[in-house]
């Protein structure tokens, strides 16, 4: 049987792979992208696990919400890439930085 524990550590060990391509990849900013959506899906699902031990639907509202908010931010977040490669043809971060001044 599965019990709470095992969807914790499930979602912590996504949430530390989330933090370690975050750090370990600094170039790409696509994959630091996917980074940022992997932690999101780890708090949603230890939202989820509490919200079904506890039997209160509010923490599986709450998940909606944020899922709304990550597709946004996605989508945002694409099309900035996009337009910066029109620019650029490259979307390293180190060419990035450039554009401040």
């Amino acid at each position: 049987m599965i019990t709470m524990t095992h969807y914790l550590v499930f979602s912590a060990l996504l949430f530390c792979i989330s933090i370690a391509g975050i750090f370990i990849n600094r170039k790409n900013i696509l994959l630091l992208l996917m980074s940022i959506e992997l932690m999101l899906l780890s708090v949603n699902t230890n939202f989820i696990v509490f919200s079904h031990f506890s039997n209160d639907i509010s923490g599986q509202v709450f998940v909606f919400f944020i899922l709304a908010v990550a597709a946004a931010e996605s989508a945002i977040g694409l099309a900035i890439i996009v337009s910066l490669y029109r620019i650029r043809n490259s979307i390293e971060i180190n060419l990035i930085n450039k554009l401040k001044g």
